[in-house]
């Protein structure tokens, strides 16, 4: 769908802007149902710091998040205007309906971690999205721009324009955009805050799986960026779920990307395609759909020991 975005050369103070052994095959379900479901129901959040409503919305207009508030840089929380265009609560996209949870299936994970990354030279945007692999719950977020490190000032400043200033989000990438191994340590702690992760027990993720729209992010990019910033691999970073994978096995037919997904499953799309965020909101609403449809999901690709190691696929139905 077309959506208002902001213009890349306001001027004003910042505001906000628009804008994760073999194993044998996952048995199919019957088709899934193609319906025009709106999740409506509030979930509980479990992050005591995330905003909460505490009364119906009286709109269902769709707002974009404040960017500003995903990185903790948001300064017009007071603002009236500023709230009425912009939304502060990043569960809403992400609401479940009671009725959703009578097919769930048991699942080998508490939680997935929804990794969508964006940047083709260096990684620019690094978000995730936190779902409770039990209820189907949205439970936090974690967003933060990235400031490539080897690049010139001037070659960045093309680089964001031609990527992010279409979407209207050039001023606040470059308002909030730190480095990647400044992003990657805020990350860690944001994992450990939701006890998802630890140094002492090696570094592997704890009852928690990345799930990722195909491989790319983790088996290509992450690598990439770790040479270029210089950072010894974290072991969370080893294996993943490749969602296109457990897609192909579980409802039997083959999707070549998240528009495809959504499209065949009728859940329309929300925020703008290639801003990171917005995919990986629209990206953890197709997992909250599959799961809802009795999807088990399971690691579909791991890697050895050192970053640029071989990656041994786990199904032998997989997208290539």
């Amino acid at each position: 769908m077309a959506l208002a975005r902001l213009s890349s050369t306001l001027t004003s103070a910042p505001t906000s802007t628009f804008f994760f052994r073999a194993f044998h095959p996952i048995p199919p379900p019957s088709l899934p149902r193609l319906s025009n479901r709106v999740l409506t129901v509030p979930l509980s959040v479990h992050n005591p710091a995330l905003p909460v409503a505490t009364e119906a919305p009286k709109t269902t207009r769709w707002k974009p998040l404040c960017l500003y508030h995903t990185h903790g840089k948001c300064t017009q929380m007071n603002d009236p205007m500023h709230l009425e265009k912009f939304n502060h609560n990043y569960q809403l996209d992400l609401q479940v309906n009671a009725s959703e949870l009578d097919n769930l299936s048991s699942q080998n994970f508490d939680y997935f971690l929804v990794l969508d990354l964006e940047g083709k030279v260096e990684i620019l945007e690094f978000p995730v999205v936190m779902i409770n692999a039990k209820n189907m719950e949205f439970v936090d977020l974690f967003h933060r721009f990235v400031k490539p490190v080897e690049m010139s000032e001037k070659r960045i400043s093309e680089y964001i324009e031609g990527k992010y200033g279409k979407l209207g989000v050039d001023r606040v990438w470059h308002d909030t955009a730190t480095p990647f191994k400044d992003v990657l340590r805020e990350f860690q702690i944001w994992m450990e805050n939701h006890l998802l992760w630890g140094k002492e027990p090696g570094g592997s993720l704890h009852r928690a799986a990345f799930v990722t729209c195909g491989n790319w992010d983790l088996k290509t990019k992450v690598p990439q960026q770790l040479k270029v910033s210089k950072i010894k691999p974290p072991r969370y970073f080893m294996e993943w779920i490749n969602l296109k994978d457990i897609y192909l096995n579980f409802y039997r037919r083959r999707a070549t990307g998240m528009m495809t997904m959504m499209r065949e499953l009728d859940i329309p799309l929300l925020g703008s395609h290639h801003l990171g965020i917005d995919d990986a909101k629209n990206i953890a609403r197709v997992l909250q759909r599959m799961l809802a449809d009795g999807a088990v999901l399971q690691i579909t690709a791991k890697r050895s020991s050192s970053s640029d190691g071989d990656v041994k696929f786990l199904f032998k139905n997989r997208i290539r």
